[in-house]
C-alpha cells in the first residue's frame, strides 16, 4: 500500500483533527508480498526477500509513523527546531515505505509472467524513446550501476510532457522529488541489502537479472493509465 507524506498545518488544522489523521495512520500495516519469499529463485534469494520484507521495510514504516508523530507533538507545542529536524526522518522513512510498496509490485515470478516483455502502449514508447526495450534496459542498468552510494533507479512517465525519463534518486528518496509530474513505472533498489547476500559486490550481476522478473504487466497497466 503506498502512502505520501503526511503534511500537518497548523495553522489549517485543529489539533483533534491532527491527531485523528496521524492516528488513522495506524490501520495500515507491512504490505504482504504477492508472492512467497522465494518465488523469484534463484533469480532473488528468498533469504534476501524475507529480510527485505520483514526488517528493512518494517523499519521503515515503523520510524515513519514515529516521525508522524513527534511531529504532531512538535506542531502543537509550535516547536519550529523540531519541526523543521524531523522533515528527514519523515522524506526518508516515508521515502522507504513508498519506494519499497513499489519495488514489490515491479517484480513477479517466472511462472506467474515475470520477465515477459510488454506489449501495448507501453512498448510502442520503448521503441519511440529508446529504440528497444534492450537499449533501455542497459540504459537503466548503466544508471543504476553507476549510483554512488545507496539508492533507486526508476523508469517514469512524465505526464506533463506525455514521455518516458530515466530517473535516479538517492537513499530512500521517492520519485516525487525529482519532479511532481513523475509517475514511477518500476524502480529498482541498488540499496547493498537488495542483492549482496546473493551477488556480493557484483551490482551490475544483480541489475541484470531482476530484469528476469520482472513485472511488465504492473508497469504497462500503470503507464496506459496514467498517458490515457
Amino acid at each position: 500500500m503506498t502512502m505520501s507524506p503526511l503534511t500537518l498545518d497548523r495553522n489549517s488544522l485543529g489539533r483533534g483533527q491532527r491527531l485523528g489523521q496521524v492516528q488513522a495512520l495506524k490501520t495500515f500495516s507491512l504490505p504482504d508480498l504477492p508472492y512467497d519469499y522465494r518465488a523469484l529463485e534463484p533469480l532473488v534469494s528468498g533469504e534476501i526477500m524475507e529480510l527485505h520484507h520483514l526488517k528493512h521495510h518494517l523499519t521503515y514504516i515503523t520510524n515513519y509513523y514515529k516521525a508522524l508523530h513527534q511531529l504532531d507533538e512538535a506542531i502543537s507545542k509550535g516547536d519550529s527546531s523540531s519541526i523543521l529536524r524531523l522533515q528527514s526522518s519523515i522524506k526518508f522513512n516515508g521515502g522507504g515505505h513508498i519506494n519499497h510498496s513499489i519495488f514489490r509490485k515491479n517484480l513477479a515470478p517466472v511462472i506467474e509472467g515475470g520477465g515477459e516483455p510488454p506489449n501495448g502502449l507501453l512498448g510502442v514508447a520503448f521503441h519511440s524513446s529508446y529504440g528497444s526495450l534492450e537499449a533501455l534496459m542497459q540504459k537503466i542498468n548503466a544508471e543504476g550501476a553507476a549510483l554512488q552510494g545507496s539508492g533507486w533507479v526508476w523508469l517514469a512517465l512524465d505526464k506533463e510532457m506525455k514521455r518516458l525519463q530515466i530517473e535516479t534518486t538517492q537513499n530512500q528518496d521517492p520519485l516525487v522529488t525529482k519532479g511532481p509530474n513523475l509517475v514511477p513505472l518500476l524502480g529498482i533498489d541498488v540499496w547493498e541489502h537488495a542483492y549482496n547476500l546473493q551477488y556480493k559486490n557484483v551490482k551490475a550481476d544483480y541489475l541484470k537479472n531482476i530484469w528476469k522478473v520482472m513485472n511488465w504487466k504492473y508497469a504497462s497497466e500503470l503507464y496506459e493509465k496514467e498517458s490515457a
